[in-house]
């Protein structure tokens, strides 16, 4: 029995014989659901954020840099798990972290008005580079360092906004209920990585082999 590409037929057979399922067959089962289950939570994740902003009229005490290397990050790992062909249950909260983050950023952008010639640089970059890498038309070695890098990205995309509340003694107009969330789904994604076995890049991988 499948259903959206989820397999319950090792479980029910096991509960209709009157058993509790396998670890072997309950692990793959229950990593499938949670999977969904992030993907249906990320289309709102970003949403309490964005309403944040547009209730006070204020990004008072949000860091662009932050917001900015949020974008770079979901776009590298969206791409690697798109050139991986990994199921969707595995990485598609990317896609609409991607596109709420993106729509964050143009709203940040928007009520930091007036922006510069220099600010208007980076998203210009990304606009142009952007659609190679979700395309995956660049050289292999290249994309294995983009992918190991984007947690370096995500974390460092952390220090700016942990520095600008340092600075105002107050978090401004930054989401607890989005940082919330986001903190919740990774938790809940290393476990449906593991399980999934999602790639890991390629230095890693000779890391192992050395070993």
């Amino acid at each position: 029995m499948e259903i959206f590409g989820i397999d319950f037929s090792c479980a029910f057979g096991s509960l209709r014989d009157g058993k509790i399922p396998e670890k072997d067959c309950l692990l793959p089962l229950l990593s499938k659901l949670l999977g969904y289950a992030i993907v249906a939570a990320s289309t709102t994740v970003k949403l309490p954020q964005i309403m944040k902003i547009l209730k006070h009229n204020s990004i008072r005490g949000l860091s662009m840099v932050a917001f900015e290397l949020e974008v770079v990050g979901y776009t590298i790992a969206l791409a690697y798990c798109l050139h991986k062909g990994l199921p969707f249950s595995a990485y598609g909260e990317l896609a609409f972290l991607l596109i709420q983050a993106i729509i964050l950023v143009a709203i940040i952008y928007y009520f930091s008005q007036p922006m510069g010639i220099k600010m208007w640089i980076r998203p210009l970059i990304y606009c142009a580079v952007a659609p190679t890498i979700l395309a995956g038309q660049i050289d292999p070695v290249l994309f294995e360092a983009l992918y190991a890098s984007q947690h370096a990205i995500f974390f460092f995309a952390r220090v700016p906004q942990i520095w600008e509340n340092f600075q105002n003694k107050s978090t401004g107009e930054l989401s607890f209920l989005t940082s919330l969330m986001n903190s919740a789904g990774s938790m809940v994604r290393v476990f449906t990585s593991i399980q999934e076995k999602a790639p890991t890049s390629a230095s890693h991988k000779q890391q192992k082999r050395r070993k």
